[in-house]
């Protein structure tokens, strides 16, 4: 009986989503851009968060970046 209710537990799980927060959102979309998360993280990200969320804030950081390089670019080159 044990092992059933260990097995319930793990399937049950999956049914439980919590939306990912915004600091989860932030989290997986700069280690996704640096290229250092984990596996399982990876996959939480994918079961939890709306797609929506993830391409906000990706395109807000990838532009952010690049207004980023062009301001110490230009502080360095006279």
């Amino acid at each position: 009986m044990a092992g059933n209710s260990s097995n319930d537990d793990s399937q049950s799980a999956p049914q439980e989503r919590k939306k990912a927060s915004l600091l989860d959102v932030c989290q997986g979309v700069l280690a996704g851009l640096f290229g250092v998360q984990s596996q399982k993280k990876r996959e939480r990200d994918f079961q939890s968060g709306r797609g929506s969320d993830y391409l906000l804030i990706y395109a807000l950081m990838v532009v952010g970046l690049v207004i980023g390089v062009m301001a110490v670019v230009a502080m360095v080159v006279p």
